[in-house]
């Protein structure tokens, strides 16, 4: 069970690559599950009956299956339909669906969380809808909603080790790849551990800055 450090400093650049690929993945994946949380959440809030109930079959699917089940049908069932797309492609929109659904009512409980004087307040000044939601509402629900997004980002990262069932070269699968060939284990996969710390613990410490500057 020994170390090779020589070795490990050897497939830096290859672990490396797959790490690029993860945090590509993973941010393009987060920025479009917060739009689309948001979506959701105002969809839910709708008085358009079908627009109401529309959203919520789809958080009510992507919250109750898997998101292995969710990446195999986008990346294999899709194709029979003659839907085609990159594996990375496939890796963003499976993140974004599957974590859009979550943190749509991570944006439900900050929103009901504005006092009923603030929509009072628009109201009474006349503002239209949209700058309601876009200069009251929206900046103060989004405050609150920092750690819970800093812990759904990081929860991205830990998932995507799932992204390999669809071929993409992120690091969990740089690092199989790695052990698969060489036959030695310690080392790829201690540093892809350190790599994931090395995301993780900066975000964690990003979101937690925010979170205090929200109270100054």
């Amino acid at each position: 069970m020994n170390f090779d450090y020589a070795f490990a400093w050897s497939i830096l650049p290859d672990l490396f690559r797959g790490l690029l690929v993860t945090i590509q993945v993973v941010v393009l994946g987060f920025l479009l599950a917060v739009l689309l949380g948001l979506v959701l959440a105002l969809a839910q809030r709708s008085k358009i009956a079908v627009i109401h109930a529309l959203s919520t079959g789809y958080l009510s699917f992507f919250r109750n299956t898997p998101l292995m089940v969710q990446l195999y049908v986008l990346f294999f069932a899709f194709p029979l339909l003659g839907i085609t797309l990159p594996a990375i492609s496939t890796g963003v929109i499976g993140l974004g669906l599957y974590y859009g659904a979550y943190i749509a009512e991570a944006y439900r409980g900050a929103i009901e969380g504005v006092p009923a004087g603030q929509w009072e307040a628009a109201r009474a000044l006349d503002f239209d809808t949209a700058t309601t939601w876009q200069r009251i509402i929206l900046p103060q629900a989004l405050k609150p909603m920092l750690p819970i997004l800093g812990n759904y980002l990081i929860g991205m990262f830990k998932e995507t080790p799932l992204l390999a069932v669809i071929t993409i070269p992120e690091l969990f699968q740089a690092a199989k790849q790695i052990a698969g060939m060489t036959y030695r284990y310690n080392e790829p996969y201690t540093v892809m551990a350190l790599m994931f710390l090395a995301i993780s613990v900066p975000t964690s410490l990003l979101f937690n800055y925010l979170e205090r500057r929200r109270h100054v």
